[in-house]
C-alpha cells in the first residue's frame, strides 16, 4: 500500500471511528476516548512534510531522517581529567617545555618513563600509558610520583569510544531536545532535517470581548486571544496569527472567507460551536465543504467541541513544490479546524481532547504516555459524560481543586493537570488518568 494510500485509508477509519454512535441512532456527542483517537487518526493521515533548517531552528521539532555518526567521537584519544600523561611504570621523569593543551597541534610522543602535564580534552601523546590526577600524585619539578596504583588507559578517551562514523545515535521520529541539539553539534552538523511545526491561526469569534480595561456593561475581556497562542505554542505548533471577528453578519462571512483562505495546517476558532443565533461555525463549515470528524463530545466542560477536515491547501509556487505557506503534507494536503467552546475552562477541555492529539500527529511527536494518579477527595460526575476537572499533582495522589466551572480559569491557573473523570464521579482513592498541562511537563519537550 503507497503512503498516500494509507493516509486516506487512516482518515477513513478516523470517519468511520466517529459516526458509530456510542448508543446507536440519530446524532449523539462522540465518546471522549474516541474523540481523542479520531483526532490523531486525522492527524496521522496528513503525509509528512520535511525541511533542512540550521541546529538553532530545530528545537521541539522531530527528526525526519536518522541522525549518523559523521566520525567518530571523539575524534583522537583524548585526556579525561587535568592531570599528567604518562610513559611506562613510575616514577617519571616531567618533561620541560610546558604541557599539552586542549585544542594545540599533535603534541610529541612520551618516551618510557617520562611524563608531561595534560588538561582535560587535550590529544594523548602517542605511546601514553595513562592519565594520572592532578589530586592522585605529586611532582617535584623535576619527577612525578604516583601515590595510588596507575592502571594501563586511565582517564583516557579513546577514539571512538562514544560512536563511530557511520553509528545510528538517534532514529527518524526523535524529538530534538536541547541534548540532541548537543550531540549534533558534537558530531559535526550544522543542520538537521526535520519535520516542521504545524501552522496554527487563531480566530477569536464575538461581540462582546475586549482587549484591554475591565469587564462594564454586559462586555467582558476576552481570555481565550492571550492564552490560546502560548498554549498552542507550546503544543509545538507555530502560531501565524491570532484574528477576532464579530458575531454579525459581516463576522460570519469574514469566518467563512479566514476558513477557506487561511494557509494553517489547522484552524482554531473559539465560541460559535453551538446552535444558537449567532453560532456561525456549523453553517461555515458546511458552506466550506468540510467533512465533521467530532461533531459534540461526551465531555464536561466543553461538550461542543468539534473537529472538521477542510479542503486542500492550495498549491504551493512552482510545479509541485512546497510554498512556505503550504500545509503540514505539502502541496493539496488536507487541513483542519479545530471549533473550541468560547468559555475558557471548556476552550481549555478542547485543547487536550483534540488540539494536542492532533498537533503531535501532525508534527510526528510520539504520543504522551499514559498514567494516573490517587485522587484526594471524591470528584462528583455527570451522569453520562467524562469530566476533566483541575488537580494539583503531590508525587502519586491528585487534589481536586475549586474553581472548575466551564467559564472558570482560576482552578486550572493554579493546576498542574487536569484528572479524567468517568461518568458518575470518582471516590476518594480511585485512580484517575492524569493529563498534564503543557508547562507542567516540560512544554515542547516531552
Amino acid at each position: 500500500m503507497t503512503p498516500a494510500n494509507q493516509a486516506e485509508q487512516a482518515l477513513d477509519e478516523a470517519l468511520a471511528l466517529v459516526s458509530r454512535s456510542p448508543e446507536g441512532g440519530g446524532h449523539r456527542a462522540c465518546l471522549w476516548t474516541r474523540a481523542r483517537e479520531a483526532s490523531v487518526r486525522a492527524g496521522s493521515a496528513v503525509r509528512a512534510r520535511t525541511h533542512v533548517v540550521p541546529l538553532a531552528l530545530a528545537l521541539g521539532e522531530v527528526l525526519a531522517a536518522p541522525l549518523e555518526a559523521l566520525g567518530d567521537l571523539p575524534s583522537f584519544d583524548t585526556s579525561a581529567m587535568d592531570g599528567w600523561a604518562v610513559a611506562g611504570p613510575g616514577p617519571w621523569t616531567v618533561r620541560g617545555g610546558g604541557g599539552v593543551l586542549a585544542g594545540s597541534e599533535p603534541p610529541a610522543p612520551l618516551g618510557d618513563g617520562e611524563a608531561v602535564r595534560i588538561a582535560t580534552g587535550a590529544r594523548i601523546p602517542v605511546d601514553t600509558t595513562a592519565v594520572v590526577r592532578d589530586e592522585h600524585c605529586r611532582e617535584n619539578g623535576t619527577q612525578l610520583f604516583a601515590d595510588r596504583p596507575v592502571l594501563t588507559g586511565q582517564d583516557i578517551r579513546p577514539r571512538g569510544q562514544e560512536c563511530r562514523s557511520g553509528d545510528l545515535l538517534l532514529p527518524a521520529g526523535s524529538l530534538v531536545t536541547p541534548a540532541v541539539l548537543g550531540l549534533a553539534a558534537a558530531s559535526g552538523y550544522d543542520e538537521l532535517t526535520t519535520r516542521p511545526r504545524p501552522r496554527v491561526e487563531i480566530l477569536v469569534l464575538g461581540d462582546e470581548l475586549l482587549t484591554e480595561g475591565r469587564p462594564h456593561d454586559g462586555l467582558i475581556r476576552d481570555a481565550l486571544g492571550p492564552m490560546l497562542g502560548p498554549w498552542l505554542t507550546r503544543l509545538g505548533a507555530e502560531v501565524i496569527g491570532t484574528r477576532r471577528l464579530g458575531d454579525d453578519a459581516a463576522g460570519a462571512a469574514a469566518l467563512l472567507e479566514a476558513v477557506t483562505t487561511s494557509r494553517a495546517d489547522v484552524v482554531v476558532t473559539t465560541g460559535g460551536t453551538a446552535s444558537g443565533p449567532v453560532d456561525h461555525v456549523h453553517p461555515v463549515l458546511q458552506k466550506a465543504g468540510a467533512e465533521l470528524l467530532v461533531d459534540g463530545v461526551a465531555v464536561r466542560p466543553g461538550h461542543p467541541m468539534l473537529l472538521a477536515r477542510l479542503g486542500d491547501a492550495a498549491p504551493g509556487p512552482g510545479a509541485g513544490i512546497p510554498g512556505p505557506g503550504d500545509g503540514a503534507g505539502g502541496p493539496h494536503a488536507p487541513r483542519y479546524l479545530i471549533g473550541l467552546p468560547g468559555n475558557p475552562l471548556a476552550a481549555v477541555s478542547g485543547l487536550l481532547t483534540l488540539a494536542e492529539p492532533l498537533l503531535r500527529a501532525l508534527a510526528g511527536r510520539r504520543r504522551r504516555p499514559r498514567y494516573s494518579a490517587t485522587v484526594q477527595s471524591d470528584v462528583p460526575g455527570h451522569p453520562h459524560d467524562t469530566r476533566l476537572v483541575p488537580v494539583l499533582l503531590s508525587g502519586e495522589h491528585a487534589e481536586p481543586l475549586r474553581y472548575h466551572g466551564p467559564a472558570m480559569l482560576r482552578g486550572v491557573a493554579a493546576a498542574d493537570a487536569l484528572a479524567v473523570v468517568p461518568p458518575l464521579g470518582a471516590r476518594s482513592g480511585q485512580e484517575l488518568e492524569i493529563l498534564d498541562l503543557p508547562w507542567a511537563s516540560g512544554g515542547c519537550f516531552t
